[in-house]
C-alpha cells in the first residue's frame, strides 16, 4: 500500500487503533476542500480519520499551514468540557501525520444541516440551538489568557480566513476596499473568545441531542463576531439557492441571531451586534468574489444581487445583524412573520 492510504494506515497503527500488519478498509468521504476524511472500517466499529491538506481544493491557489489540524483537535478537546454533545466522540490524535481519529456519526441519525437547507427544510428550533450552543462555547472561553496563549493562531486565521475572504475581495472591489480592510483589521485585533472559524451549515450535523460542530480547522482566540456572522451569512445566501424556502431561511436567521445575542455577557450586546453588522456584508460579498465562492450561486444575476446589497451596507453600515437581514429581505421583497424582523 502506498500514497495517502499508507499514511493513514501508519497513523492508525501509531494511534493503536489497528494492529501492526492490519489492512483496514479505507473509504475517502466526499466533501470538504481543506482536508481528506477517511471512513475506517474496524471489527470494533467504524471511525473517521481527518488529515489536513497543505493546499486547499479550490480554483485559486490557497495554501495554509497543516498545523491547523493540531489546533482543531485542541479546540474540540476544550469544547468537550463545555458542550460535550456538540462535537464528535474524540478517539486519538497523530501529530506526525497531521491527523486525528473521531467517532463516525451516521448521516441517517446525524443529517447534515446544509443538506436539509438545500431541500428547503428549515427549522427555527435547529437555528436556535446552533446559536445557543455557540454562545455557550464563547461564554465559557471568554477573556481567558490561557486559551489566548494556546490558540494564538493569527497566522493561520489570516491565511485561511482574513486574506482569502476579506482582503482578496477588497482587491477585487476597490470601491469598497477601504471598508473591507477596516473590517479585516477590526476582526484581527479583537481578542475575546475561542473562535471556531467555520461555523457553516456544511459543518453542522443535526443530531438527536442537538447540533454537532465539525471542522474547527480555523480555531483561533479572537473575535466572536466572526463565528456568528459566518453562519448567519450562509442563511442569507441560501435564499438564492432554494428561493421557495426564503421565509424559513430568514426566520432561521432571526432565531439564530437572537438566541446567540441573548446569551452574550462578556461584552455589551450592542458592541458585538455592531461588529457583526459590519463584518456580515464583507463575508456576504466574499462568498461571490473571494477565493472561496459558494458553489451554488451560478448565475451572474444572483451574484449581482449579493454585490448590490453587500456594497451598500459596507458603504453605509447598520448597527445590528437584523438590519442586515432586513436589507436583504427588502432586496428579495420578502417579509417575515418573525416578531424580531424589525428589531434594531
Amino acid at each position: 500500500m502506498s500514497g495517502p492510504d499508507s499514511i493513514i494506515v501508519a497513523a492508525l497503527q501509531r494511534m493503536r487503533l489497528v494492529p501492526a500488519g492490519a489492512n483496514p478498509i479505507l473509504t475517502k468521504l466526499p466533501g470538504g476542500v481543506s482536508s481528506d476524511i477517511w471512513h475506517v472500517q474496524r471489527p470494533e466499529g467504524p471511525i473517521c480519520v481527518k488529515r489536513a491538506l497543505p493546499r486547499l481544493k479550490v480554483d485559486a491557489v490557497w495554501e495554509v499551514p497543516t498545523e491547523r489540524n493540531n489546533f482543531e483537535w485542541a479546540w474540540m478537546k476544550e469544547v468537550a468540557q463545555v458542550e460535550p454533545l456538540s462535537i464528535p466522540p474524540l478517539i486519538a490524535q497523530d501529530s506526525e501525520a497531521g491527523c486525528f481519529a473521531m467517532g463516525f456519526l451516521d448521516s441517517a441519525v446525524y443529517p447534515l444541516w446544509k443538506e436539509q437547507l438545500r431541500r428547503g427544510s428549515t427549522s427555527v428550533t435547529t437555528a436556535h440551538a446552533v446559536g445557543r450552543q455557540l454562545v455557550s462555547i464563547h461564554t465559557a472561553t471568554a477573556d481567558r489568557d490561557d486559551l489566548a496563549n494556546r490558540f494564538a493562531t493569527d497566522h493561520i486565521f489570516h491565511a485561511i480566513r482574513i486574506e482569502p475572504y476579506l482582503l482578496a475581495t477588497a482587491e477585487r472591489h476597490p470601491d469598497v476596499g477601504t471598508h473591507l480592510r477596516a473590517v479585516a483589521d477590526e476582526t484581527s485585533r479583537t481578542k475575546r473568545v475561542l473562535v471556531h472559524g467555520d461555523v457553516s451549515p456544511k459543518n453542522i450535523l443535526v443530531g438527536p441531542n442537538g447540533p454537532v460542530f465539525l471542522d474547527a480547522e480555523c480555531a483561533w482566540y479572537g473575535d466572536p463576531a466572526f463565528d456568528l456572522a459566518f453562519c448567519l451569512n450562509h442563511l442569507l445566501l441560501k435564499c438564492l439557492w432554494t428561493p421557495s424556502a426564503t421565509r424559513g431561511f430568514l426566520d432561521s436567521f432571526d432565531a439564530l441571531a437572537q438566541s446567540y445575542l441573548n446569551g452574550v455577557g462578556w461584552e455589551p450586546r450592542r458592541t458585538i451586534e455592531c461588529r457583526v453588522a459590519r463584518l456580515l456584508p464583507g463575508l456576504f460579498l466574499a462568498r461571490v468574489d473571494g477565493k472561496s465562492p459558494v458553489e451554488y450561486l451560478t448565475r451572474e444575476s444572483e451574484r449581482e444581487r449579493v454585490r448590490r446589497v453587500a456594497k451598500a451596507l459596507l458603504k453605509s453600515p447598520v448597527d445590528s445583524p437584523l438590519r442586515v437581514r432586513q436589507a436583504w429581505a427588502t432586496e428579495l421583497e420578502v417579509g417575515s412573520s418573525s416578531p424580531n424582523a424589525n428589531h434594531p
